[in-house]
């Protein structure tokens, strides 16, 4: 099952566009992109705190509070700025097992001048789940997230 992203692109744009609290901002982002990605089992925001990822707006079970940078897919990502895409968790290195159910990954850190201040984590249940088409779509969705609340709020180092 294929997502359109380019419509849901438009989608985010209509329900970012009158919002000017990042918080719920990032709760209807999360929300949104949840209802809309199919074969997930969890999608959210990890926050970055100095050293640390906090976890921030999820829809999914529990999840793993806080990782430190550089460790497991999220503290990798972020501390590498850049997408990482898993096919199998349980054979990355490091891979910090939140929930037993997940097995392949994406995650795509959130920049603002050149600063990684959080990342998006989505989890699937299924093998190989993202693919080429997944990852440019959810970085273009990401891109448009980061730039409506950098528009609010040009500093993003804590937003939330």
């Amino acid at each position: 099952m294929t997502v359109n992203y380019e419509l849901l692109e438009k989608q985010l744009v209509a329900l970012l566009s009158d919002e000017t609290d990042l918080l719920a901002l990032s709760a209807n982002f999360v929300g949104l992109l949840h209802a809309e990605i199919p074969r997930i089992s969890w999608l959210g925001i990890y926050v970055v705190r100095g050293d640390t990822l906090v976890l921030g707006p999820f829809q999914g079970l529990p999840a793993c509070v806080r990782i430190p940078m550089g460790q497991g897919v999220c503290g990798t990502a972020a501390r590498e700025a850049k997408t990482l895409r898993v096919d199998n968790v349980h054979a990355f290195e490091g891979h910090i097992a939140c929930d037993p159910q997940s097995i392949s990954e994406i995650v795509v850190p959130l920049r603002n001048r050149d600063e990684v201040f959080a990342v998006l984590d989505i989890d699937s249940p299924f093998e190989a789940r993202f693919g080429r088409q997944d990852q440019q779509g959810v970085e273009r969705l990401c891109g448009r997230f980061v730039q409506r609340l950098s528009d609010l709020r040009p500093d993003l180092t804590e937003f939330i």
